[in-house]
Formats: C-alpha cells, structure tokens, sequence
C-alpha cells in the first residue's frame, strides 16, 4: 500500500500503509486510529507523548520472519531460528507475544536478560550478546540455562571458561557453556557508520584477517581455543553486517567468509560447528514511497547463499539462525504528541520554515539527533485544507539539535493543541529514551481489536525523586 492509502471495504476509513502499522487507518474527519482506537482517546486516557504499539501488526511481522525463514531452510535440507531483538525495544509483555509466535529472544545486558526470563522465556529460548559482559551477566545467563552465549573477545572465551570451572568446583553442577563466536567479516552494510558493525575498527567480534603475527586469524584463534575448554561447548559461529538493511547481497558475502572459517576449523580440529548465525539488522520504511525488505526475498536470497557457499566447500549445511532486529517492532510503533509552540522562520534563501514544537523530544527518539535519522509526521487529530508548509517537528529540551523531524509537509494552519503523530517508532524510541532535562519517559501504550492497554506507565516526577538520594 502507498503512503496515500486506500479506502478500507467499508469505506469508512483509509489504511495508510507504510510507514504507518497495518492497524492504523484515517477516519473521513481526518482521525487517526490504531487498531481501531482514534487517537483523542488514547491521548485522553494515556497522556502525551506516548508510544503506541499495534500488537497485531508486530506479532504478524514476527510469524512472518519465522514462516519464511523456516521454509527457505526446510527447502534447502536444514533449520531456522529467527530471534528477536531485545535491544530494540523490550518489555515482559512483548517478550511474551514474539516467544508465543515461536522467536526466541536476543538480549544485550543483563537487564534484557532478567527480563526475557520475567516474561517466562524459556533459558534455552535467549541468547546473551554483549563486548564487555560483567561476571554477573555471565554469572545470570549459565545460572538461567541460556542457549546462547555469543563471545567477543578471545579474553572472553578464558573468562568464561574459568566461571564455569570454579562454579563446579564451588558444587554448583554447571553444563558446559554454550559458546557462538561473533565474527568480523569486514561486510559493511546498513544506514549510518555507528550502525555498521562488521568492519574492522570497531569494537564488535573477532577478525577473519590475519593476527598480529601474521598467523592465525583473532576469529579462528578464538574457535580453537573454544575447542580446547571442556567447560565450553561451540554451538556456533555470528555474524552481524549491519542494521537499517535493505540489500541482502551483503549477506551473500558474509556468509562465504564465515562457512569459509567453519570448514577451515574441521580441516583444523575435525570439529564442524553445529550453527551458523548471520545476524540481520533488515530495514524498514520510515518514510511514505520507501519499501521496507521484505521477508520472503530476504530468506530466500539468504538461505540459498548458505546453501551455495556450503556446496561450494564441500561442506555440510548448518542449521541457521537470523535475527531481523527493527523489522519487527519498528513498523508496529508509532509516537504520539501535542503541538505547542509553532514559529515561522524565514531562511537565508528565503525560504520559510515553520517550527513546530511538541511535547517530547531526544529524550523520547534520540535517532534524528544522534544518526539524523529521517522520520515523517503527520497532524492526525482532525483534517486539513490548508495548503502544507515546509516544516521541522523540535522537542521542548535546551538543545538547537533536539529534532524530531528534520524535514516535513505539514498543514499550515499547524497550531498548537494538535496531535501529531510519528510513525516506525516502535525500535530504538523507548530503549534509547532519557530522562534530559529531567524529562520523564512516555508510557508504552499497546492497542488491539478497539482497545489499549499500558504495557510500561509513563513515568513520574515521584520517580524521578525516588532516584535521588541526596542529603538535605
């Protein structure tokens, strides 16, 4: 569907399509719903800013991933896990719904892991990633079972290895940790340089190329030393290129490199490793006419080069494992505001921006800030004839870079007491949140079949106090 939408079979509303969720529609007097709540009720109810979560529209987009991934695999002889990603945005609510459509739960820290296991995900069901885990992470995740243990570092491997010992020596009976490797496969792929992750200088994963020595690859050094510890046990080797993802040929290559590795390691050891993660990080629409990648191409393309690589080197095919990152959440969410201040401001060229000021900011999506990231917007309370004006949706926060929306069409009759809405906020808005000029966060509002519901409230002030233990 385009961005103008089309008429829904009852011809009382309009589905917007992308960027918006597939439950969002307008109504003939210009209102905006979510999974058939307007949104002068959830303001009403809910306060503003707020995230809003179509709960049918990620769950649609979670079984999608898990349905195409796993018929690509079947098709070509293996098995797919899709896992979804904690760091985009996490509560117990939604750990619950992607589990229940059959994802398991990548986590980062261990708060994403305490709360995937509050949610009653399942310890073998989550992964644990992270470049610098404290022992106490580490600690949680073999005392939780977790089924994946993605290492960082070649410091990693013998720390882990170590916990692991001196758990059993302590009495705690201790299975062997299971161990992926992440590995750099210099792939550079996806949106901004601070979202590219497979390249060398960066803190990420464990070089393909040569050591420092010229010997063995810090990526392969790390697989034998793996291999070497009994307390260990090497389930699989990661991969990760990228976010914000909208070609799948990178993955082509990437894969070549790591199947390339696995086949050296069994050359090596005799040890073929089980499975094989190229990570995701797929791209989604944030503005109307983008298109965002689509699940059954992208399994197709990404299993078929495993498949190719694989029969290439002679090798076995590995059971696979992806993580589509913002694809399924990001789409499902959108951030709701009301209009205050709005200023014209005439440019140097002579042009006229219209400021329009609301009432969250960076501290509720730090992206356009942080990445200049794109986003659109639209007045979603009521219709407009008025003719549209070149526009900059601002925060209310003391800095001139606290930007929403850098560039828009707005109505010009914009004024304050709008409500305004930015849609593909359900990744990064609410887990990369602050609390800047002591801002409290907006709450996570999910909505399905005509009602909503508050998932995380919105913070208060009395919270903010709490924190603060300063003496009189």
């Amino acid at each position: 569907m385009s961005a103008a939408g089309t008429r829904a079979d009852d011809g009382a509303a309009t589905a917007l399509g992308a960027p918006w969720s597939t439950g969002v529609t307008r109504d003939a007097d210009g209102t905006l719903r979510v999974a058939g709540v307007d949104v002068h009720a959830l303001a009403a109810e809910h306060g503003t800013p707020a995230y809003v979560l179509d709960e049918a529209d990620l769950r649609a987009r979670a079984r999608a991933y898990r349905e195409a991934f796993g018929a690509a695999a079947a098709a070509a002889g293996t098995t797919a896990d899709v896992y979804y990603a904690g760091k985009a945005f996490l509560s117990r609510a939604v750990a619950r719904w992607v589990h229940a459509e059959g994802l398991g739960v990548d986590t980062a820290s261990g708060g994403e892991l305490a709360v995937a296991l509050a949610a009653g995900v399942p310890g073998a069901h989550v992964g644990l990633h992270g470049n610098n885990k404290s022992d106490a992470e580490l600690h949680a995740a073999l005392d939780a079972g977790v089924g994946r243990i993605i290492v960082d570092s070649l410091v990693e491997v013998d720390r882990l290895a170590d916990l692991v010992a001196a758990r059993r020596a302590d009495g705690r009976e201790t299975p062997a940790a299971p161990v992926m490797v992440r590995v750099t496969t210099g792939v550079h792929a996806g949106g901004h340089e601070f979202i590219s992750t497979a390249h060398e200088d960066q803190k990420f994963g464990l070089s393909l190329a040569a050591g420092p020595d010229g010997g063995d690859s810090p990526a392969l050094t790390a697989l034998l030393r793996v291999v070497a510890r009994p307390e260990l046990h090497l389930l699989g080797l990661h991969s990760h290129i990228g976010s914000q993802i909208l070609d799948s040929s990178g993955f082509a290559v990437a894969a070549q490199k790591v199947l390339a590795l696995r086949a050296d390691l069994a050359a090596r050891t005799g040890v073929v490793v089980e499975e094989v993660d190229l990570g995701g990080g797929y791209g989604i629409a944030y503005l109307p006419g983008e298109e965002a990648i689509d699940p059954v191409r992208v399994a197709d393309e990404v299993v078929r080069a495993v498949a190719d690589a694989a029969r290439a080197l002679g090798t076995d095919l590995p059971r696979l494992s992806i993580e589509p990152g913002r694809a399924i959440v990001g789409p499902a969410g959108l951030t709701l505001y009301r209009v205050g201040t709005v200023k014209p401001v005439r440019l140097d060229d002579g042009r006229v921006r219209t400021y329009v000021s609301v009432d969250g900011g960076m501290s509720d999506n730090i992206r356009p800030a942080l990445y200049g990231a794109a986003y659109h917007a639209e007045v979603v309370g009521r219709a407009s004839d008025a003719e549209p004006v070149l526009a900059r949706v601002v925060g209310k926060h003391c800095e001139s870079g606290d930007i929403v929306v850098h560039e828009v069409q707005l109505p010009g009759d914009v004024r304050a007491g709008d409500l305004l809405a930015v849609p593909a906020t359900g990744a990064y808005g609410r887990s990369m949140s602050s609390n800047y000029n002591l801002l409290t966060r907006p709450p996570v509002v999910a909505v399905r079949d005509g009602a909503s519901r508050v998932l995380v409230r919105r913070e208060t002030v009395d919270d903010l106090l709490a924190l603060d233990v300063s003496a009189d």
